[in-house]
């Protein structure tokens, strides 16, 4: 049997497609604020205080819970903190004509960047 391949971990475990490009910008949300904390070596009561959230919330945010959390919240959170989060969407590199015999719309790629 051949192995399959997929693009990313959140694409092997994800159940659909909307679903693994969810986790895939809470992901890299979750990391870039976790690095904001890190780099500014707050403490998660400072941490919570500057991202308008309660200190559980940090400790869930540093240890990668990403079903808490929502990309509405992170967005939020990012934005208060200073960031500028962006969402770039890219046309999936299927082509056309195997879409086509696959009866299935090109599947959209949703990346989120971030500058700090």
């Amino acid at each position: 049997m051949k192995p399959t391949l997929y693009e990313s971990v959140w694409d092997a475990i994800a159940d659909t497609p909307q679903e693994a490009a969810s986790m895939k910008a809470r992901s890299k949300l979750m990391m870039a604020l976790s690095e904001v904390i890190s780099t500014r070596k707050l403490r998660q009561k400072e941490a919570a205080e500057l991202l308008g959230v309660t200190q559980p919330r940090i400790s869930d945010l540093m240890r990668g819970k990403i079903h808490l959390f929502s990309l509405d919240m992170l967005m939020d959170m990012a934005s208060t903190a200073g960031m500028s989060p962006e969402v770039t969407v890219s046309q999936s590199r299927v082509k056309p004509t195997v879409a086509r015999r696959a009866a299935v719309s090109p599947r959209r790629q949703v990346t989120t960047e971030l500058s700090a």
